[in-house]
């Protein structure tokens, strides 16, 4: 025992020595050249040491999560939605869930600041903010029959409170999956090879999932070797799908990926979990993780050289071509998903509890998913800061902004105090296979040409052009788990709202219910899709600019929710752990709320935007981006909207943190007027091990299960 001892600390120490390492080389570099390794070696330290020590101590020591407690998956099993699932394809899905565009884009898009604010907000917020908030969402939810996150705010808050949660978790869901679903029609527009073998993962899921339901139930392992090899013989013949006679059939226009996606959205949220949406989320974590485990080694192979500044001008003068807006808030808010997201919350209240086996999982499930998102915010980092600055502000500033001739973005990439030739440009496209990367903004064609200069540093520069290919159908792979998953939730938390009012919608299994409002969600967003595919200003185009905020706006409810339950549930002294994040994302998110809405520079302002554009049109003028006097009254009528949305958003958020705090004052002052609405203990026949690995202990403990089964 004692050995042991002196081995864990012995690694241990070696893992902070690492982690410290990193932060003192990106911390103390002043104009000399740093790898990106660092970054690396910075990013898994703390993630390693936050996973061990203090995820724990909030699981064991906190929550007090109980292995003998049977969870809604094993009590309310109905093979709906209601399943035990194994901790290792949950771990999956669940990742695959929340791992959306946010972290592949958010953390590019912060590049314009230098890469050291967003990594020490990706790192840092991760470990105290995000992974906390999905562990202890999770926890609360299955000890709640997996209550939706806004139907927990009605019961332990109240209905006044509660309502404005309902009402903005549900709008919140609606622009995300809007959003999200726009970033992969973008990603497969006219793109045969990714179209082919995302539509492949669709039928090995559903193989997958009869596998281990009908043929061998329990042998993951199998089933997981099956599924890899379909998978990369799936990615293999995306790219000959590509190049033969084929590529017509499977190049899709915009719309009729907008049809295909709806469709796709209503059958993966009405069909049993089991089925589909959970081995396919499965699935899809191998080539995700398996993607940015392979880039986490290219760069410590290659070991490319971050050429942006750690710290640009942008991030004070707040005028910087990718998006307006100083430091703080607004990197914090552009980050998003890698540190902290909202979205997250739905997950954790939506599918997932509904499936886990044990109490015991949330740590590996909750905290562990959002690490590994984390790394994926990381990684996509990297990627923008490793590729030559005036390339990146090329490829992401509007043209408005920098022309649409390599001649007139050099000059203006100049302008920014950076320097990149035409040829440069054109070179930089032509690797691609590009005819151009002028104005690719978004943050996808960034990442994808970042991983193609890692990955071709490692494997060869003849092959770029097909990592940055991969890298695009990789990304709207990434995007489109959390699609389907998230249309779940969305389902979920309308039948948990309108059962308020028809009881009936209550049992979310109950199929009448289930079909009426997977067909209103998917209704909703897919309506919003099909505008923003059409017109490039309106539909969910128009909604686009509140994305960040909505998320952000999401992740205070969350929060003010777990606070709420930390405190009523006789955990005071520890109510700090959800309250100073809560705190913090609320100090951020409202005040780059009130920034967007009020703020005299109608780069950053809704309504001073809306004010310029009218006086525009009151002069005949037309004014850029806008190329007729129709954008202009759409530019108008989306500044209004956006405007008048995120103050009637904030406003929401506040009156949940002000009821919030209501209910725990007065539980503070009067216990005995506080009722929770935990389900009762009931003893969980199920052995299953808390994390990827089982423990000597609970081996035996299997073991034992299945010799007292066969007796």
């Amino acid at each position: 025992m004692r050995t042991a001892n002196v081995r864990t600390i012995v690694v241990w120490t070696l893992v902070a020595l690492v982690g410290a390492s990193g932060w003192s080389v990106l911390a103390l570099s002043r104009g000399e050249e740093v790898s990106a390794a660092w970054m690396v070696a910075a990013a898994l330290g703390s993630y390693a040491i936050a996973y061990r020590f203090y995820a724990k101590f909030i699981a064991y020591k906190v929550l007090k999560v109980d292995k003998t407690r049977a969870t809604p998956a094993e009590r309310l099993n109905n093979g709906i939605d209601f399943h035990p699932t194994d901790r290792r394809v949950l771990l999956g899905h669940h990742f695959a869930a929340i791992a959306g565009a946010g972290p592949l884009v958010g953390p590019v898009l912060a590049a314009q600041m230098g890469y050291l604010p967003g990594t020490i907000w990706i790192i840092v917020g991760v470990i105290f903010a995000g992974a906390v908030q999905d562990m202890v969402v999770l926890f609360f939810s299955t000890r709640r029959d997996g209550r939706s996150l806004g139907q927990m705010a009605r019961e332990e808050i109240g209905p006044f409170g509660g309502a404005a949660a309902l009402l903005a978790a549900f709008a919140i869901m609606i622009i995300l999956l809007g959003v999200l679903a726009l970033v992969i029609v973008n990603a497969l527009a006219q793109s045969p090879w990714g179209t082919f073998s995302i539509g492949m993962t669709i039928p090995i899921a559903l193989l997958m999932g009869f596998y281990l339901r009908v043929l061998r139930p329990g042998r993951v392992a199998e089933v997981s070797l099956i599924g890899v090899a379909l998978l990369f013989l799936a990615l293999v013949a995306g790219r000959w799908v590509a190049e033969s006679s084929w590529a017509d059939t499977f190049t899709l226009a915009p719309s009729t990926l907008v049809i295909c996606l709806v469709a796709y959205g209503f059958i993966a949220s009405i069909l049993p979990v089991w089925m589909l949406l959970a081995p396919r989320d499965y699935l899809s974590t191998f080539m995700k993780i398996g993607t940015i485990g392979l880039l986490a080694l290219g760069v410590v192979i290659a070991l490319p050289t971050l050429k942006m500044d750690s710290v640009t001008d942008f991030a004070s003068q707040g005028n910087g071509p990718v998006f307006a807006g100083s430091l703080f808030p607004f990197v914090f808010i552009t980050i998003a998903c890698g540190a902290l997201s909202g979205f997250h919350s739905l997950i954790s209240s939506g599918t997932t509890p509904k499936m886990i086996q044990k109490e015991t999982q949330v740590r590996m499930i909750g905290y562990g998913s959002m690490l590994m998102e984390s790394s994926v915010a990381v990684m996509a980092l990297v990627a923008a800061s490793i590729i030559d600055p005036g390339l990146y502000f090329a490829m992401n500033a509007p043209a408005g902004v920098i022309g649409t001739t390599v001649e007139s973005a050099s000059q203006a990439v100049a302008n920014f105090g950076y320097t990149i030739s035409p040829d440069d440009l054109a070179r930089a496209a032509s690797q691609v296979e590009e005819q151009t990367l002028l104005s690719r903004t978004g943050g996808a064609p960034t990442l994808a040409v970042g991983v193609s200069e890692i990955f071709s540093q490692v494997t060869g520069g003849s092959l770029r052009a097909f990592w940055y290919h991969f890298a695009i159908m990789f990304e709207a792979l990434f995007i489109l788990t959390a699609l389907d998953a998230g249309t779940r939730v969305g389902r979920f938390m309308l039948q948990d709202t309108l059962g308020n009012l028809y009881r009936p919608f209550k049992n979310v299994s109950w199929k009448p219910g289930l079909v009426i409002t997977s067909g209103i969600v998917c209704g909703l967003w897919g309506y919003f899709l099909w505008i923003g595919v059409h017109e490039p200003l309106g539909g969910i185009n128009q909604l686009f600019p509140i994305f960040g905020i909505s998320n952000q706006l999401l992740a205070a409810v969350a929060l003010a929710v777990c606070t709420t339950l930390l405190v009523k549930s006789g955990r005071l002294k520890w109510a700090w752990i959800t309250g100073i994040p809560l705190l913090w994302d609320a100090t951020v998110t409202l005040t780059a709320s009130y920034q967007k809405v009020f703020s005299s520079d109608p780069r950053v302002g809704f309504f001073k935007q809306r004010s310029v554009y009218q006086d525009g049109i009151d002069a005949g003028k037309v004014l850029p981006p806008a190329k007729n006097m129709d954008d202009m009254h759409t530019i108008v009528t989306n500044s209004t909207v956006d405007g008048v949305l995120s103050a009637v958003l904030a406003v929401l958020i506040v009156v949940v943190i002000v009821d919030a705090t209501r209910v725990c004052i007065r539980h503070l002052r009067r216990p005995a007027l506080s009722t929770l609405s935990e389900a009762p203990y009931v003893e969980s026949k199920i052995v299953a091990p808390a994390g990827l690995i089982p423990t000597r202990e609970e081996k035996e403990e299997e073991r034992d299960a299945v010799a007292a089964a066969s007796r």
